[in-house]
């Protein structure tokens, strides 16, 4: 199958927003492409915002970086880990992209005087858009994630540019999944079809109609519920497919293809259908359902802990790298602020903990309570892992030990403090001066190179890496010698030797911080050999 004749399949939601549209598009995607097709993945976004870097993780969840540089939502993140690829800045398209390059192109002159509408103007961006992809990516078929719910005013111009798409094509190139909800009334003890109902009514007001349902339950779907949704959408029952809440997100694409999903939606492409295979898959979610060993107990101390989408891949790269060691995980999610009080109860949880691990954050609240977990985890030989800002919190916890005060900081705490160990360094200083907040940060993949005889190199198991980053500050040079003469190695240099990536403290089991987020890049089947040999040790506490 050449590019031009790529096939489209649309993955749109109903009744809610979070029911699972980029699990759906990435699982689906994970079966065509075991059974042999080369499938490509897209996210639409309906948010004006460019792109979610300035957004609260309180309120959008995880940023999502890729290798060159694009911050994204996490549904990509779903992409790379289920299929086992690199996206880019390629893979996502915002609503606020889609209007600053129409508005740029109408005060240049472009378009000659004419008035801009959305059909035919930002409805034709968004369709070169996914035509561009599928030929990028080489896509045999291309996946097309709309964010939102259908009935959101922001979402219709996506909804309309692939009600366009249809049309266009011939009537085997573009399928249309629905995900939606089937509530559960307790008291009734039934599930509730009529949300379905009117999301496809939705639908259909919007000349599209979905050609497979995924109807997303936390009880078992039965017939006469599966019946009565596909009378009201005119398909075919086998066309209802239950999205059953699992344990394990992993175990999605196992599901759907029992339910016979591939089967019908190769029908609707009018697709040969190959058995996928699903072999290593299989092992993998086997090794996450029922798992061998102990459990292990980890603490993640965060500012965002209440939101749970904010450390998404972390939790992920965790729970992959339990699976690879077959024990199942116990993750404790910490706010960072309670354990600014010592006597808080979270700190017995701090305690209980085989592993204790700091991830990335912006901003000076909680970040009191980081310190004080992370001098704990150096008094204590508590493996501690720490990714980006948990970096700079374990140079700062070992700063103040070893310049006996706590005047150590990082300027983005403390612009004032007497020892900024944590720094903008001089030569990206004035660079960031003429940089917005929307573009001020050090984004995407970097080289390392790694010291010989570290813990970093021995897990890694190589000379040199690269590595996805997302942050504005960096280790101070001027604080090298006197560091490491307390025990810090640099076990991790960009290749000019001037920036800072991995550090370790001598003499202890584990504590290593990276400048970079290796969470991104930990893959089911591949599972990040860092958060691997955290856990190893840690399961030896």
């Amino acid at each position: 199958m050449t590019n031009h004749t790529a096939k489209f399949v649309f993955i749109t939601g109903g009744v809610c927003s979070g029911l699972g549209k980029g699990l759906t598009a990435a699982s689906l995607g994970n079966l065509l492409k075991a059974a042999g097709y080369k499938v490509g993945l897209v996210k639409m976004d309906p948010y004006l915002n460019v792109d979610p870097g300035t957004m609260n993780p309180l309120q959008h969840g995880e940023v999502f970086v890729t290798d060159d540089g694009a911050e994204t939502d996490l549904d990509l993140g779903h992409y790379e880990r289920f299929l086992d690829i690199s996206v880019t800045r390629q893979h996502n398209l915002t609503s606020g992209q889609v209007y600053r390059e129409l508005l740029s192109q109408e005060r240049a002159g472009d378009f000659l005087g004419k008035t801009l509408q959305v059909v035919p103007h930002v409805t034709e961006v968004i369709k070169k858009f996914w035509r561009d992809s599928a030929q990028r990516q080489e896509a045999e078929i291309l996946f097309i994630e709309i964010g939102g719910t259908v009935g959101d005013i922001e979402g219709d111009p996506f909804l309309e540019a692939a009600r366009q798409l249809k049309q266009e094509l011939p009537p085997t190139s573009v399928a249309l999944c629905h995900v939606t909800l089937l509530p559960y009334i307790s008291s009734s003890k039934e599930l509730k079809t009529k949300p379905t109902q009117a999301s496809v009514r939705d639908l259909f007001q919007r000349g599209l109609q979905p050609d497979l349902i995924f109807a997303r339950s936390d009880y078992p779907v039965d017939d006469e519920a599966k019946n009565k949704i596909a009378l009201f959408a005119s398909l075919a029952p086998a066309r209802v497919i239950p999205a059953l809440t699992v344990q394990s997100i992993y175990e999605i694409p196992l599901r759907y293809e029992a339910s016979g999903a591939l089967s019908e939606l190769c029908q609707v492409l009018n697709l040969p259908t190959s058995r996928p295979n699903l072999k290593p898959w299989q092992d993998f979610v086997a090794n996450i359902l029922t798992p061998k060993n102990s459990p292990l107990t980890i603490a993640m101390i965060g500012k965002y802990t209440s939101h749970g989408d904010a450390y998404y891949s972390v939790r992920e790269s965790l729970a992959i790298a339990s699976a690879h060691l077959s024990r199942p995980l116990n993750l404790f999610h910490i706010d960072s602020e309670n354990l600014e009080d010592k006597n808080h109860a979270d700190w017995q949880k701090v305690y209980e903990a085989s592993g204790l691990l700091v991830p990335g954050g912006f901003g000076r609240r909680g970040t009191e309570g980081k310190i004080a977990v992370a001098t704990y985890a150096l008094e204590k030989n508590k493996p501690y892992l720490g990714l980006c800002l948990g970096m700079q919190i374990l140079t700062i916890a070992l700063a103040r030990q070893a310049l006996k005060t706590k005047e150590v900081n990082s300027t983005e705490m403390d612009e004032n403090v007497l020892h900024p160990v944590i720094h903008i360094m001089p030569r990206q200083a004035e660079f960031l001066k003429e940089k917005n907040m929307g573009n001020s940060m050090r984004l995407g993949a970097y080289p390392a190179r790694l010291v010989a005889g570290s813990l970093a190199r021995q897990a890694y198991g190589q000379k040199e890496i690269s590595e996805r980053h997302r942050h504005r500050y960096e280790f101070n040079n001027t604080y090298r010698e006197v560091l490491e003469q307390a025990g810090l190695v640099l076990s991790g240099l960009s290749p000019d030797g001037e920036l800072v990536e991995i550090v370790e403290i001598k003499n202890h089991p584990f504590a290593l911080g990276t400048q970079f987020h290796p969470e991104f890049t930990s893959r089911p089947l591949r599972p990040h050999p860092l958060f691997l040999e955290f856990l190893k040790i840690a399961g030896s506490f």
